[in-house]
């Protein structure tokens, strides 16, 4: 299938993020994370919106793949300000989802 490297990195990051924002909430210090749940949750919810697009390719997808890019890096970035394990792999797959956007707009 057509950008099926990029789509298997989005359904990825969706994953991570939806499992990030999840065990954030079982954090003890819940108030410190809030942006970080708000962030994975915006995160999964542009990647998943852009896995479809992409999925028919439609004539969208390329500003969609520019703002998932953003996003993804803004949550990895928000993701590495924690210490928990959950928070190291979503920023990692944020990381990785970011480079996937870039190879597809290069």
């Amino acid at each position: 299938m057509k950008n099926s490297k990029l789509i298997e990195a989005l359904n990825n990051c969706v994953a991570h993020c939806n499992y990030c924002a999840d065990a954030c909430l079982d954090e003890d210090n819940l108030e410190m994370m809030v942006t970080c749940i708000r962030t994975d949750r915006a995160c999964a919810e542009i990647c998943n919106a852009t896995a479809a697009l992409l999925a028919f390719d439609h004539a969208s997808a390329k500003a969609m793949v520019e703002q998932c890019r953003a996003i993804c890096k803004e949550c990895a970035e928000e993701c590495e300000k924690h210490d928990s394990q959950h928070c190291k792999d979503c920023a990692e797959a944020c990381k990785k989802c970011a480079e996937a956007c870039e190879a597809y707009l290069a």
